[in-house]
């Protein structure tokens, strides 16, 4: 009787998954997708409109879409409690913020969008480094090797 929500890993750790730990794989796994709307909307429009430079364009749309890769990746490590998830959904949020910086100083729609990614960045990162999402993940601290 084998639940994803009760995976038991190599190194013991077992038990239901913490909502912490979900709630931060599905706000990673948010940011993944948003970035490959954005790449490919980009891209469409690097084909199909007249951009200044079509090559820059379908290349900044392609770019962002292989970007989308690292957050998609670690939603799906944090949803499967490995601990190698943890280094690249923390990297995302921190990568996020300066983002959300730049949105907010727009003066345009761009503003709430800001708002919105600063926000889903900071919980993120809040719980990722909760302690039972660390304890759910098997990682262990400083000098603590047993």
């Amino acid at each position: 009787m084998s639940d994803a929500s009760t995976a038991v890993k190599a190194d013991g750790t077992e038990g239901p998954r913490p909502r912490r730990l979900t709630y931060a794989a599905a706000l990673a796994g948010l940011e993944g997708l948003a970035l490959v709307a954005g790449g490919v909307w980009m891209l469409v429009l690097g084909v199909t409109g007249s951009p200044d430079d079509r090559g820059q364009a379908v290349t900044g749309g392609v770019t962002v879409i292989v970007l989308a890769l690292l957050p998609l990746l670690a939603a799906r490590g944090l949803l499967l409690r490995r601990s190698w998830s943890r280094g690249p959904a923390v990297i995302t949020q921190i990568m996020a913020l300066p983002v959300a910086y730049n949105l907010l100083q727009a003066d345009s729609v761009a503003i709430p969008v800001g708002i919105a990614l600063a926000v889903v960045a900071v919980a993120a990162l809040v719980l990722l480094v909760n302690s039972a999402t660390t304890q759910a993940l098997g990682i262990k601290g400083p000098g603590r090797s047993s």
